[in-house]
C-alpha cells in the first residue's frame, strides 16, 4: 500500500509542477507581448512628441514661407540660410528642392 500512495504524491507532485510550468510560461508570453505593444506606443508617442516639438522650434527660431506648401501639405520653413524644409513625422528637418514646393490653394 505505501509504493501506491508514494506513487500517487509523486503523479500529484509532477502534475502541479508541469501546471506551474505552464502557467508561468503563459504570463512570460503574455509580459512579452504587452512589453512589445508598450514600446511601439511609446516610439509613436516620442516621434510625434519630437515633431510637435521641432514645429514649435521652427515656427520661433525661423520663418514661414507663406503662401508656399511642402509635397504633401505641410508647412515650409526657411532657416538663415535661406534653405527651406518641413518637419516630417518623425520630428526630422527635411530639406526641399525648389521643384517641390507648391502654392497654397486658395481657401
Amino acid at each position: 500500500m505505501s509504493t501506491i500512495k508514494n506513487i500517487r504524491t509523486f503523479l500529484f507532485a509532477a502534475a502541479i509542477g508541469i501546471a506551474g510550468t505552464l502557467i508561468t510560461t503563459t504570463s512570460y508570453a503574455q509580459v512579452d507581448t504587452v512589453i512589445k505593444k508598450v514600446g511601439h506606443t511609446g516610439k509613436k508617442v516620442g516621434q510625434k512628441t519630437a515633431s510637435v516639438a521641432v514645429k514649435g522650434a521652427s515656427a520661433v527660431k525661423d520663418k514661414v514661407y507663406k503662401g508656399k506648401q511642402g509635397p504633401n501639405g505641410e508647412t515650409v520653413y526657411i532657416d538663415k540660410q535661406d534653405h527651406k524644409y518641413i518637419v516630417n513625422d518623425k520630428g526630422k528637418k527635411v530639406y526641399l528642392k525648389r521643384s517641390e514646393i507648391r502654392d497654397k490653394p486658395e481657401e
